[in-house]
């Protein structure tokens, strides 16, 4: 099977042609301002080294950094209406309470409360209030709002109000976006609203980006299906993942991590992924990134979701330094490093000079930078290696060293001897480990959920199936799907044998 795997960073566009096992070509070009332009580029080279022939590509993985960079530089967002089914609990916390306040005025469009939900045992809370829903719902159609999200109290447990609102919302707001906290969150109301949200505010977007990307596909002659990765290490049908853009974000780390364990065969590691803006550091488990079990701030908003448990740093190739007082970062040129660079041409001072200087790497006019101060060369070099230490330190579980995988088109300022890690690892392709990963990527579902009255067992293999059938209308095929990891929780407060049960399968792309 042929696939083309593409990572769009914000200094590079990384895309990859991989035949079976093998990485049979790789590129990396600047990314462009228009990031589809550059996806573009990229497949139309990959096609070129297939002769020209587009037929024989079976399948086409994108990551992009579209959706979180929206967040965070608080562009390309849609007003929402959030609905919150909870009344008389939780009003006086009402949705966007804990937002940054500039994100929730560009982004609010309403907030409706009703009362409704469910209690921590199951029982309702209290009567769903469908006159307040149409009443809701009419309101938010004469405000001309296309996106909502829908919360209610302990709806992973029983996700039938928002079931329902959804329904009423439909019938009086024809296409409207609609999000429902339970299909993304955990238990926690605000956390999972948030997680809602965020997903409603970047329906345009998504739809926007996920067309870009086919046309771009169409344009270079490819006509396989489309897949976007997920912030797990796998993908998702274009189709399925553009209803959930908040799965995207950090999806570049966790490509970079597949794709590492690809590149060394490695299953249980750390990854250092070192970019052009910033350095990813991460922990593969079996094979897959190490999932964050705590609140993730995105944007300044608290989310309780699927994320990857990682810590980034202001380190990578375009990063800035100054020499009196010596200052590395965090700031950077980024796609401009090319230009900018000292050994580019440029007049600034980065990573990747001193890196050059130092005799750690080489490439572009080695003279321009013959002319720094040794001492002040040392000194960053130092100062460099002491930022990547005391991140690493701080991702480890104990003290024992580990193996690490050092990747990203910056890997060359990680040095090959470091406090607590017992070797450095540099791969084959280590430059676009991030496209690897998405080019072997699998699909990937999960389910958490509280089931009543079944039995341990029971319980266990209905998550299971959920789980699977998830999976395949993501996009993987049914035979392949395989249970790697289940967890079961007594919950001693709720009747009728209650127990928590979290599962998670993984597949191969269907027709793969």
């Amino acid at each position: 099977m042929r696939r083309i795997g593409i990572d769009v960073g914000g200094t590079n566009t990384d895309a990859v042609l991989v035949e079976g096992s093998q990485v049979v070509h790789a590129i990396k070009t600047p990314t462009t301002e228009d990031v589809t332009a550059g996806v573009l580029t990229a497949l139309r080279t990959l096609v070129d080294g297939l002769g020209g022939d587009a037929g024989q590509v079976d399948a086409v993985m994108i990551g992009t950094t579209h959706f979180t960079n929206a967040v965070v530089q608080r562009r390309d967002l849609m007003q929402v209406a959030a609905l919150r089914i909870g009344l008389p609990a939780s009003a006086s916390l009402p949705p966007f309470i804990d937002w940054p306040e500039d994100l929730a005025e560009y982004v609010n469009g309403g907030v409706f409360m009703v009362e409704g939900g469910h209690e921590y045992d199951g029982r309702e809370l209290m009567p769903l209030d469908t006159a307040g829903l149409k009443a809701a719902a009419q309101e938010i159609a004469a405000r001309g709002i296309r996106s909502v999200a829908i919360s209610s109290i302990f709806s992973p447990l029983n996700p039938t109000y928002e079931d329902r609102a959804a329904e009423i919302l439909e019938q009086a707001c024809p296409g409207i976006a609609i999000t429902k906290s339970h299909e993304l969150g955990r238990i926690g109301l605000l956390e999972r609203e948030n997680v809602a949200l965020l997903n409603a505010c970047l329906q345009d977007l998504a739809t926007k980006t996920t067309s870009a990307f086919i046309q771009a596909l169409a344009e270079s002659g490819i006509q396989a299906p489309l897949y976007l990765t997920q912030n797990d290490g796998t993908v998702m049908l274009a189709e399925v993942a553009e209803r959930f853009p908040v799965y995207s974000f950090a999806s570049g780390p966790t490509n970079s991590m597949r794709g590492a364990a690809f590149l060394s065969g490695l299953q249980d590691a750390m990854v250092v992924d070192v970019g052009g803006t910033t350095t990813d550091i991460g922990f593969l488990v079996n094979g897959f990134p190490r999932q964050a079990n705590n609140v993730v701030q995105i944007g300044g908003v608290r989310t309780l979701f699927r994320m990857p448990d990682l810590l980034s740093v202001g380190l990578g190739g375009g990063t800035r330094v100054r020499t009196e007082p010596l200052g590395v970062g965090p700031d950077s040129v980024g796609y401009r490093l090319t230009q900018e660079a000292l050994v580019f041409g440029g007049d600034t001072l980065t990573a990747s000079d001193i890196a050059v200087a130092a005799g750690m790497t080489s490439f572009g006019d080695a003279n321009r930078v013959d002319g720094l101060d040794p001492a002040a060369i040392a000194e960053a070099v130092a100062t460099m290696k002491a930022m990547m230490e005391d991140a690493t330190d701080r991702m480890k579980t104990d003290a024992n060293p580990v193996p690490l995988v050092a990747v990203g088109g910056g890997a060359f300022l990680i040095p090959d001897g470091m406090e607590g890690v017992t070797e450095v690892l540099r791969v084959p392709n280590n430059a676009v480990a991030n496209a690897v990963g998405a080019a072997i990527a699998q699909v990937s579902a999960e389910v958490d959920q509280i089931f009543n009255g079944l039995g341990r067992a029971q319980a266990m293999a209905e998550a299971q199936r959920i789980a699977t059938e998830h999976a395949v209308a993501a996009g993987a095929a049914r035979e392949t799907i395989e249970l790697v990891s289940i967890e079961d929780l007594p919950i001693a407060y709720l009747p009728g044998d209650s127990l928590r049960v979290h599962a998670r399968v993984v597949g191969d792309v269907a027709g793969g």
